[in-house]
């Protein structure tokens, strides 16, 4: 889901990535049913049926079903396993998974929160489309999740005005949030996590640039389309006359502050100290990651204290989303725990059926079904494990997945990167870009009404992009 939690993987996955914590108890996904994704499974109907069926009880209450969920994998895997073996998995989520990815997210709300793009720009479908051009290309160069929270703000304003814009900022979590992310390292965790296992930074330019204009291009085609058939029935939003467009960026020291929270990612992906801090309960985290958490608590603090209050004002900055995200994620990290166990399996747990699709009798791989699966879970899991699970399918040898197997790592990434646009929880930044439109009162669509757009527009791309890219 962002760049840290990429980390954390990368660490978990060789035998001894957690110290001490490798000789605690963990769950063993060979020996878990089916039956333990039930938490997980309620948690997510829960964020798709409940706003719709009770609003007043889930506004109030979301916390409560999110901790009633994790206690209801928590309660049977401690009778089951012991409590030994449910308190290291849930420690291991909480301090080694989700407070970097939390930390991430609050940094990164806090300083795009202090940028104020301001100006007389209305939003027009030319105006709209050009706005979803550039988030596109710097959600590879920002993260998926800094380009998605810079633009967000000034993409609302844009359009404040018009009676019909919820789809806006549903393409705009289709190419900023996530397929914009495609391009380096940089832009999406599983690249990342890719980058950390030895794949060289510019390979993911080269390999992906085609998939990612492919579809990128003929999303923003469709959405000028759309968006022109919308302004057509707009009256009030038009402007009065043509004058020239101008902008203004307030608050522009928090560029720095998005530049260091960038270095600082990429630093504790580089730096190698040989330092590991015991955190209780068997669990470790090595010295960069516990540095970069507190280099991103440091700079979200430091925007708070150096930035105008005017400017946050005028933004329209409010704490409930990050608050939002914050408390729904912490279920989800918890809930999924068996689920990523069992995927850890491979052929040995639950899952092995799909697993197997992604190979031949003769062993050569099925480049669409690596696309297709890791995109499919990609959805709705997080997708930096997601990846690391299919490229160890894969081989796990980035010299020859970067080789022989290129297309096969191709598909593996773009899988993670393009299809976690296919739910509002299949990446970080599309919850927190739906929170912040819902607390500015646009109306956006229900969990399943989302999906249904996705379902309509993604999906069909997706194939084509199987057809061109990945089919045999």
């Amino acid at each position: 889901m962002t760049e840290t939690t990429a980390i954390a993987s990368a660490q978990a996955s060789s035998p001894t990535g957690l110290g001490a914590d490798h000789l605690a108890p963990h769950l063993d996904g060979a020996a878990l049913g089916l039956a333990w994704t039930v938490p997980f499974a309620g948690l997510l109907l829960s964020i798709a049926l409940l706003p719709m069926l009770v609003p007043r009880l889930w506004e109030h209450h979301f916390g409560k079903v999110a901790a009633l969920w994790a206690a209801a994998f928590l309660l049977p895997c401690a009778a089951r396993f012991g409590p030994a073996t449910a308190a290291v998995e849930i420690w291991h989520a909480l301090a080694v998974e989700y407070l970097p990815f939390i930390l991430l997210v609050f940094s990164l709300f806090v300083v795009a929160g202090g940028i104020r793009i301001v100006g007389n720009l209305v939003g027009t479908p030319l105006t709209n489309t050009a706005i979803l051009g550039v988030g596109t290309l710097a959600a590879s160069l920002l993260g998926t999740t800094g380009a998605a929270m810079l633009l967000i703000r000034p993409l609302i304003r844009a359009n404040q005005g018009r009676r019909r814009n919820a789809h806006v900022f549903v393409f705009y979590i289709f190419l900023v949030a996530n397929i914009g992310g495609s391009l380096t390292p940089l832009g999406d965790p599983p690249l990342f996590l890719g980058f950390l296992k030895g794949v060289d930074f510019l390979w993911t330019m080269t390999a992906l640039a085609g998939p990612m204009a492919f579809a990128s291009g003929l999303l923003l085609a469709l959405f000028y389309l759309i968006d022109r058939l919308a302004w057509r029935h707009e009256t009030a939003a038009r402007p009065a006359g043509r004058g020239p467009r101008r902008i203004e960026i307030e608050g522009l020291h928090n560029i720095l502050y998005l530049a260091g929270i960038i270095a600082a990612v990429l630093a504790s992906g580089l730096w190698r100290s040989g330092i590991r801090v015991p955190l209780g309960f068997g669990v470790e985290r090595p010295l960069e990651g516990l540095v970069r958490d507190g280099l991103l608590l440091a700079l979200g603090l430091l925007s708070w204290r150096t930035t105008r209050r005017s400017i946050r004002i005028e933004n329209a900055f409010a704490w409930t989303p990050i608050q939002e995200v914050a408390i729904l994620f912490a279920g989800i990290f918890a809930t999924i725990i068996p689920v990523l166990a069992i995927l850890r399996a491979g052929p040995d747990g639950s899952l092995a059926p799909l697993i197997a699709l992604v190979g031949r009798p003769d062993g050569t791989p099925v480049d669409a079904a690596y696309f297709w699966l890791t995109g499919g879970l990609s959805s709705f899991l997080d997708n930096a494990p997601t990846y690391l699970i299919f490229f160890n399918l894969a081989g796990g040898d980035p010299t020859v997945l970067m080789g022989p197997l290129a297309r096969t790592l191709t598909a593996i990434s773009a899988g993670a990167v393009f299809m976690g646009a296919n739910s509002y929880i299949g990446n970080a930044p599309n919850f927190m870009i739906k929170a912040i439109c819902a607390e500015r009162g646009i109306r956006m669509p229900s969990f399943f009404g989302y999906m249904l757009w996705s379902g309509c527009i993604l999906v069909p791309l997706f194939m084509l992009v199987t057809v061109v890219f990945f089919a045999d």
